[in-house]
């Protein structure tokens, strides 16, 4: 025997365990002439006895004591290993890292997703990176996230998106504004004409940026931005301050700040699209494919 192979150790083992070559071999279920072989080729390779044996009894040398723990915790090994390596191929084990834009983890749907994925794989370790949707890309691109939830934007070829639901606007304005007092239904993005207005700065890179501003514009509209910032909670936050009014996706609506009151639009409402982003030919990993699919299946808002 050139080299010790794994069923030299489960030979040794049942030996160890059973101290009878003829019950050892009825488990490996192997005639017992070859075993006996195998031990003594086993022990030939080793260069010391592992066992004693006469007609009568098989017991354990202290070389071979020493032999059977090392030897039970090198098959424990390999087994948990084996259990993992499957695991990980189904989805079940392993890392999945994503990219969420601010809004994302607002969004019911994403929610159920990732506490579903949570309880069904509790052995994938889940990591959150939040990026806004021009912040995603280059990870994307370099395989340092395997998913990203952006909103809708010009994307390389070689990523690949799927959308995931198409999100209304609603006004966000203090409420001492009198647009408060507008009949449901009523209010539209011409009543904000004239409004100051609190939104993102053109290098927050965000692409509810070009979504609102492209909107506003087909509607002949163009913003008197008097403060800009690049984080949403702060747009909220200067509302809440009397600086100004402002359009949000309506997610931020479970966001409740004092002062601040979220008025849904007329006909004229318009939406922004969130995206489910990957790579087009890099490999889905096991786990990003899992989640993919718990996120395709959920069709709930």
């Amino acid at each position: 025997m050139n080299h010790i192979e794994l069923r030299h150790l489960r030979y040794f083992i049942a030996v160890a365990d059973e101290l009878h070559f003829g019950r050892a071999a009825e488990r490996l279920h192997i005639s017992q002439p070859p075993l006996s072989q195998q031990i003594q080729a086993l022990e030939a390779h080793i260069g010391a006895q592992l066992l004693n044996r006469n007609n009568r009894n098989v017991s354990l040398t202290q070389a071979g004591e020493m032999f059977l723990k090392e030897a039970r915790q090198i098959i424990s090994r390999v087994n948990d290993a084996s259990l993992q390596a499957a695991k990980i191929h189904r989805g079940e084990a392993g890392n999945l890292t994503l990219g969420l834009t601010s809004s994302a983890p607002f969004l019911r749907r994403v929610q159920r997703t990732i506490q579903r994925f949570h309880l069904l794989y509790p052995d994938v370790n889940i990591r959150i990176e939040e990026m806004n949707s021009t912040q995603q890309i280059e990870p994307l691109l370099e395989g340092r996230i395997d998913l990203g939830i952006m909103r809708n934007r010009q994307l390389p070829d070689t990523l690949n998106h799927q959308l995931l639901l198409s999100e209304p606007l609603v006004a966000v304005v203090h409420e001492d504004n009198p647009l408060v007092n507008l009949p449901a239904g009523e209010l539209t993005f011409q009543h904000l004409a004239d409004q100051p207005f609190v939104f993102f700065s053109k290098d927050a890179g965000t692409s509810l940026y070009d979504d609102i501003l492209t909107l506003l514009d087909s509607q002949g509209i163009t913003p008197f931005i008097t403060q800009d910032v690049g984080e949403p909670l702060t747009i909220i936050g200067l509302v809440s301050a009397g600086l100004g009014v402002s359009i949000l996706p309506a997610s931020y609506l479970r966001i409740q700040v004092d002062g601040v009151r979220y008025l849904r639009f007329g006909k004229q409402q318009g939406t922004t699209q969130v995206w489910m982003v990957n790579h087009r030919y890099r490999p889905v990993s096991a786990p990003a494919n899992a989640f993919m699919k718990l996120m395709m299946q959920d069709q709930q808002p």
